[in-house]
């Protein structure tokens, strides 16, 4: 059996290194994105048509897409509303994503 230096998983090297609050933020933010691919990507459009819908550039919505950067608030509210979707303030049991 070889020997991993993370461990047996992510999961295992997450709980290392990460706060349970954080890895719960990190979850909610990748949920939030997901959600906003899939708006975009039902709609049949491209992040270039999302970018003259809502006002935010391409590049702003491919590094949001990718993780590569943490949006504003606003430019999310903006991506959303292009796309006919909004923010909900749910209980946390309805959104935690499984692992």
């Amino acid at each position: 059996m070889r020997y991993s230096p993370i461990g047996d998983s992510w999961d295992d090297f997450e709980t290392e290194i990460f706060t349970p609050e954080e890895i719960a933020a990190s979850d909610l933010r990748v949920a939030l994105i997901n959600e906003l691919i899939c708006a975009r990507n039902e709609k049949g459009i491209t992040q270039r048509e999302l970018e003259e819908l809502s006002g935010v550039s391409q590049p702003v919505i491919a590094r949001m897409e990718s993780g590569a950067a943490v949006p504003k608030l606003d430019t999310v509210i903006k991506v959303l509303a292009a796309l006919g979707k909004t923010l909900a303030i749910v209980p946390l049991e309805t959104v935690r994503p499984a692992k």
